[in-house]
């Protein structure tokens, strides 16, 4: 009862520290797609770059998230962004390579053989076909990698608060300095309630995006 009439009394709050934490994994994931998905679709040419990229970024996902926030700190303080905002959206801009990347190269890689040939049979360029015939099948694969950064994240950025960036993890922070189990726990639930609802959103978006009869080879 305590609990909740804490959460009543903090709603103004809470949505505040909500919109924040949307902002900053927004920002950072919807660069990573922009920068992941080329990286994705142009690693397909060559295995042995391919290879060499998706360890790289499955190398950077190794790296405990407050030790990476730290490497960030010192060296984005010469432009005088070492802590914050900057550190925070970079850290989960890397984060979320990984599978953005991976889920668009399988993706490509995966198309029908037969459908590549059927386009080069009418006359497409390989970008046309890239662009009519290969993205728009991987478009589901892809966006199932973009789910699974978006909600890895969130829980990622509330670690952010420790450095300043503000979002849900403040009342996570608060609540263990301040020795209060009502911040913790409202801030612990916001951030697993938050990542379901986006999940469920981006889950509908994936299926709204998936081809007819794809609808069981798009990852869920």
């Amino acid at each position: 009862m305590e609990l909740l009439q804490y959460f009543l009394d903090n709603l103004e709050l809470l949505g505040t520290l909500t919109l924040e934490h949307i902002s900053l994994v927004g920002v950072a994931v919807g660069i990573a797609t922009l920068t992941g998905v080329p990286i994705g679709i142009a690693i397909t040419k060559n295995e042995r770059i391919a290879k060499t990229v998706l360890y790289i970024a499955s190398i950077i996902v190794t790296i405990p998230s407050i030790a990476l926030f730290g490497i960030m700190i010192p060296i984005l303080s010469i432009i005088g962004q070492g802590i914050g905002y900057m550190p925070a959206v970079i850290a989960v801009l890397l984060y979320s390579q990984l599978p953005i990347i991976r889920n668009t190269y399988t993706a490509i890689n995966n198309v029908d053989p037969a459908l590549r040939e059927a386009a080069r049979g009418v006359g497409m360029s390989q970008n046309q076909r890239l662009r009519m015939v290969e993205i728009p099948l991987a478009v589901p694969v892809i966006m199932a990698g973009v789910r699974t950064a978006v909600v890895l994240n969130i829980g990622v950025m509330a670690i952010a608060a420790y450095i300043g960036a503000g979002g849900l993890g403040t009342l996570i922070s608060r609540g263990i300095s301040q020795s209060d189990p009502r911040q913790l726990i409202l801030g612990a639930v916001a951030v697993s309630v938050l990542a379901i609802i986006v999940d469920y959103a981006l889950l509908a978006l994936q299926k709204r995006l998936t081809p007819k009869g794809m609808e069981r080879a798009a990852t869920t």
